[in-house]
């Protein structure tokens, strides 16, 4: 066998895992694994050593977090249930596969050691370390301090494996050491379920496959200008008339259920309602709050997509609608988030001529007025229910507002947005549009005139090319930023608008009576989230990882492809509709669909 290896000198079947661990060294020796030859130990804070097998308690003692209970559950779901034979990842017509003997060595025990206690409630700082080890003998030991690194140490192990095509399952990689910690603190994927409603079956399935890349945030964009399908109990008005048809709306319980699993596995949701802007679903129950709605034809004049309109931004009303709504939506958000969305982008001022609250576009009136409104909204997130902020860029370095320090600012135009929150002192998020908008591509959802559709043909939509997997892989959340600000990029998060993108399988989904059965039908179905992944895996490993190499060197797609390549298949087994990297020529051999350097 021969020595351990570096990350640097490995070949590119060696590495298997995504995204790219801190530090990482493996062998070749084949281990296998087995439901009923291997045990499970937990040792934490408090806790006598717990067996576990086959996935399940076997032995009495005091119970792991349900976090770790919920990894060691899912681990053996994944090394079992939804494995693959890498036949696209091994040269043509090799014999790649090891044989199973009676000499085969399987792995016996894996050993969970967490050495320190579990940040309490919704803290927003969680050590996401770990330590794996596998050695020849087939022992595995995984440390970390918190519950959520075992979450990560085991999803990292259960990448380590495939499935053999006369069954079992076995690693060929052993012995290996991996020591990993994430860049960012900030790992997110931004949903919007307002523009097309998400059943509460792709929510859950996208969360999944979130954990399994190592992400820890999912931002729900979950109201917008065309329709408003949150259940609010105090307003009940607002969904009964704003969603778009009965069916399509969130209630309470749904809202729990699904930042209880994300919390399970360590991803939080962090909610947002847009506001003032990106308001118009409240018109339908509440017209009096709202100015410049649906203005027809010149809606381009008020808003960057119809249906126009925006809460009024000197209205008493609006301030005590907007106390009757959190009040009744932050206490039930608290016990699972510590963050809020206060929203904030792509407020139109020619809005306000037609609020009969202000009627001025005048940058001298509506400044202080949004400094007033945005004022009332941050006292109660902040001092109210202790949440931390979060708002879209505009309102930092388009209104210029001052607030609270602790508000995260949430970037999406540039780099330079990037830099100038910064330099004002904020922690900030990256989301280049440029680079991280999954939604591009597609094409105008306008509709043109014939006297004008010849001035917009080809009819690109304004983020036009698709974002493939290796432009989002090109972007440094850290361009530009002086180095003594680089600790307020705080991370980032990719965006999948929903203009034009909705679920394949909406009717069969709808039938379901209880998420749960929508969610245990979609495990039968390979069906399509959002087209986002594999190149979500891309903007999650520059998260995780950072942008740049050992050597400060961007990151090289000829080391990352037969990663990626291989994450899709794995995203595949777990029933996500993952799109291919490349065809198997060139998973099969290397480096030879690389593009040959000039010169």
């Amino acid at each position: 066998m021969r020595l351990l290896a570096v990350i640097a000198a490995l070949s590119t079947t060696a590495l298997a895992v995504w995204p790219l661990p801190e530090e990482y060294k493996s062998g070749d020796g084949v281990l296998w694994i087995a439901r009923d030859k291997v045990t499970v130990t937990y040792n934490g804070p408090g806790h006598q050593p717990q067996g576990y097998g086959n996935g399940n308690q076997s032995s009495p003692g005091a119970q792991p977090p349900p976090v770790v209970k919920s990894a060691i559950q899912r681990t053996y779901d994944t090394l079992f249930e939804k494995n693959f034979v890498p036949w696209k990842l091994r040269p043509r017509l090799s014999d790649f596969e090891p044989t199973l003997g009676g000499d085969s060595t399987y792995i016996h025990e894996i050993v969970l050691e967490q050495n320190g206690p579990d940040a309490g409630g919704n803290a927003s700082s969680v050590d996401e370390s770990y330590t794996l080890e596998v050695t020849e003998a087939g022992k595995v030991t995984i440390s970390a301090k918190s519950s959520v690194g075992l979450l990560y140490g085991l999803t990292t192990f259960t990448q380590l494996f495939y499935k053999h095509t006369n069954g079992g399952v076995y690693t060929d990689k052993a012995p290996v050491s991996v020591t990993d910690a994430p860049k960012f603190k900030w790992r997110g994927l931004n949903v919007d379920t307002s523009r097309t409603f998400k059943p509460l079956a792709d929510l859950y399935r996208t969360i999944d496959a979130m954990a399994f890349n190592k992400f820890n945030r999912l931002h729900w964009h979950i109201t917008d200008a065309q329709s408003w399908p949150l259940e609010v109990p105090a307003l009940p008005e607002l969904a009964d008339k704003g969603v778009y048809v009965n069916f399509q709306r969130y209630s309470p319980e749904d809202i729990k259920k699904l930042q209880e699993y994300g919390k399970l596995v360590g991803v939080t949701v962090a909610m947002e309602i847009d506001n003032p802007g990106h308001t118009s679903s409240i018109w339908f129950s509440h017209p009096d709050l709202i100015a410049a709605f649906n203005k027809q034809p010149d809606w381009t004049t008020y808003c960057a997509e119809p249906p126009c309109g925006s809460l009024k931004l000197n209205s008493t009303k609006v301030y005590d609608f907007l106390e009757k709504l959190l009040d009744d939506l932050l206490p039930r958000l608290k016990p699972y988030t510590p963050y809020f969305h206060l929203g904030g982008d792509e407020v139109n001022m020619n809005t306000y001529l037609l609020d009969d609250t202000v009627r001025s576009n005048a940058s001298s009136v509506l400044q202080p007025l949004m400094q007033k409104y945005m004022d009332r909204n941050m006292h109660q997130v902040t001092q109210t229910y202790d949440l931390t902020p979060l708002v879209w860029e505009e309102m930092l370095l388009e209104w210029n507002l001052t607030l609270p320090h602790n508000t995260i600012i949430q970037t999406w135009q540039s780099t330079e947005a990037v830099i100038n929150s910064v330099q004002k002192g904020f922690q900030t998020l990256v989301g280049n549009y440029n680079y991280w908008y999954l939604d591009c591509g597609k094409g105008q959802w306008l509709d043109f005139y014939p006297s004008n559709a010849a001035e917009y043909w080809p009819f690109n939509d304004y983020c036009a090319p698709v974002h493939n997997w290796r432009v989002m892989y090109s972007l440094d959340p850290l361009e530009g930023v002086p180095e003594n600000l680089t600790h307020l990029v705080i991370g980032g998060e990719a965006h999948i608008w929903s203009e034009q993108t909705d679920t394949v399988n909406l009717d069969k989904m709808v039938r379901c009576p209880y998420p749960s059965s929508c969610l245990e039908l979609n495990r039968l179905l390979t069906c399509e989230i959002f087209k986002i992944w594999p190149r979500l895996c891309a903007a999650g490993e520059i998260l995780w990882s950072g942008a740049k190499d050992a050597s400060g060197q961007n990151r090289s797609q000829i080391e990352a492809s037969p990663r990626l390549a291989e994450m899709r298949e794995r995203l595949v087994a777990r029933g996500v509709a993952a799109e291919p990297i490349q065809m198997p020529f060139c998973t099969q051999n290397g480096t030879q669909c690389a593009y040959p350097p000039s010169g």
